[in-house]
């Protein structure tokens, strides 16, 4: 069998001691995959703006440039 791709117990326990409630029994998976989300949607526009500054891939900066606006498309 392959190796889990996050440990759910450790997730939920994040979850539950920074929102000082019970989540529910697949609450995890959603937060996981909705991070996936976030984290493809934040390095598809660094790659974009890398290619606008002339850089050959994605640098720091260009991560830190759409941060801003990837996290607000994903406030919810």
């Amino acid at each position: 069998m392959g190796q889990k791709l996050y440990p759910r117990a450790t997730v939920k326990k994040i979850v539950k001691a920074h929102s000082n409630c019970s989540i529910s029994k697949n609450a995890d998976v959603m937060i996981f995959l909705d991070y996936m989300l976030f984290m493809q949607n934040l390095v598809k526009e660094a790659s974009i703006e890398a290619k606008k500054g002339g850089e050959r891939g994605i640098t720091a900066r260009s991560v830190k440039k759409v941060t801003a606006d990837s996290l607000a498309k994903f406030k919810g």
